[in-house]
């Protein structure tokens, strides 16, 4: 069963590899969706897949990579989507 969620992060998120990070993950994981920077600050990402790997995305997520200091996370679910056929970064 196709699971997707919309997720806001905050915290020091952007211009620490964290949109790569996460598309790393959700490739690893086979997610479908998007990550992008934000003008707040913020990153977003719409993520669907197995809700296994959902929730792995998320773990993910709140840990960041190194440089990232990740202080809350907004999470939405949202009905699937099945025009989503691959994970993209939106610069």
């Amino acid at each position: 069963m196709l699971k997707r969620v919309h997720l806001v992060v905050s915290g020091s998120v952007q211009s620490v590899g964290f949109r790569m990070f996460i598309y790393r993950k959700a490739q690893e994981l086979q997610l479908c969706g998007w990550v992008k920077n934000r003008i707040d600050g913020t990153v977003e990402i719409d993520a669907q897949g197995t809700e296994k790997a959902i929730e792995e995305l998320l773990n993910q997520a709140k840990k960041g990579p190194s440089r990232s200091n990740v202080t809350s996370i907004r999470k939405e679910e949202k009905e699937p989507d099945s025009s989503l056929d691959h994970f993209s970064v939106i610069m």
